[in-house]
């Protein structure tokens, strides 16, 4: 089987958020902002900057690797979900890595194939959510 070519990586553990196009190994474009709050607002178009500056489209993209955590339960949420969601709807494979060498590890798994289908988070502690009123 063919090695897989542009990976977007995405980290969204924390207020500052990343968003990286790799080509193989070798990285093309990467971009850090102060997402916060506006995280699910600027992720697309973030993501947008980077292939438009590499002269790519979103139909480039052959794999995600994403940042599973420990992190921020929302953040993490978010960038988890726009990968799921790309991986679905471009038919491409996902991963998720946690640790320092997230990417290397993300990208070495996707050369080796790998898919997880659905990347899950890993909070790092019990998720805390109000109970609903009844």
């Amino acid at each position: 089987m063919a090695s897989i070519v542009l990976i977007l990586t995405i980290r969204t553990d924390k207020p500052e958020a990343e968003v990286g196009l790799f080509e193989g190994t070798q990285e093309l474009a990467y971009e850090k902002w102060l997402a916060h709050r506006q995280l699910a607002e600027t992720i697309h178009s973030k993501i947008e900057d980077l292939l438009t500056q590499q002269q790519k489209s979103w139909s480039d993209i052959e794999a995600l690797a994403c940042y599973k955590g420990p992190g921020s339960f929302t953040g993490l949420r978010i960038g988890l979900t726009v990968g799921n969601a790309l991986a679905s709807g471009l038919g491409v494979p996902v991963v998720s890595q946690n640790g320092k060498d997230w990417i290397s590890k993300a990208l070495k798994r996707l050369q080796k194939n790998e898919n997880e289908a659905v990347a899950m988070p890993e909070y790092g502690s019990p998720v805390h959510i109000t109970a609903p009123k009844i």
